[in-house]
């Protein structure tokens, strides 16, 4: 089916518009809601990139092109309504304007259900290295003063992988001995400067998580 056939299932309001809910692919969080019409359909389903509509400023704009916070959208869904549009992204950076990682952020009460799954500060486990990974590549944005990711990261391909090499070592080291907090933390260290290389590689952690899940089948 061709693009132009797939959006003609799409019932635009009124005003030419579309809600759009943004989750991320991996966690399935919900990282914002927005509108677009027609043209930012077009275009992110061209580009890849994701494109909104705004209704304040009567402008179609594509997320992050002057932050870097883009989102590459994985996938473009329609609900069986038709009136819903729903972006399945890989986010980089904060995807709220506050710099907070979702829009929805704000707890403004809690009903005493079961949630499914604990909080990110409840669950240490998860989702953390896509997090993690999300924040190094923040840093390589932003390039925060006095941040030693930013500094790694400014070094290239070569100082990170160094640095892999070094914890590698540490690793290995800690693992013939009888130290077990020890063996954690160089494990910890060599998991977070592996993302920082996969960032100064251009690789994305996805890519990584993909693969591992390709050999559990």
């Amino acid at each position: 089916m061709s693009e132009n056939n797939r959006l003609s299932a799409v019932r635009f309001g009124a005003d030419g518009l579309v809600p759009v809910v943004t989750q991320e692919s991996r966690s399935g969080d919900v990282l914002m809601v927005g509108f677009a019409n027609r043209d930012a359909l077009d275009r992110t389903l061209a580009t890849g990139l994701a494109h909104y509509y705004s209704r304040s400023r009567g402008v179609l704009w594509q997320k992050g092109e002057t932050s870097g916070h883009v989102q590459r959208v994985v996938e473009v869904r329609l609900d069986c309504d038709g009136d819903t549009i729903l972006y399945r992204v890989e986010q980089t950076g904060p995807a709220c304007h506050t710099g907070t990682r979702t829009c929805f952020s704000t707890v403004i009460g809690r009903t005493g259900g079961q949630a499914d799954g604990n909080t990110a500060e409840e669950d240490p486990g998860g989702h953390l290295l896509s997090r993690l990974a999300r924040t190094i590549a923040s840093r390589a944005v932003e390039k925060p003063q006095g941040s030693y990711t930013a500094e790694l990261l400014a070094g290239g391909v070569g100082k990170a992988s160094q640095k892999v090499g070094e914890e590698a070592v540490e690793v290995v080291v800690a693992a013939n001995s009888e130290d077990d907090e020890r063996l954690a933390s160089e494990a910890a260290d060599l998991l977070y400067h592996l993302l920082v290389l996969l960032q100064a590689r251009g690789v994305p952690f996805d890519d990584v998580l993909r693969e591992l899940q390709s050999r559990t089948k």
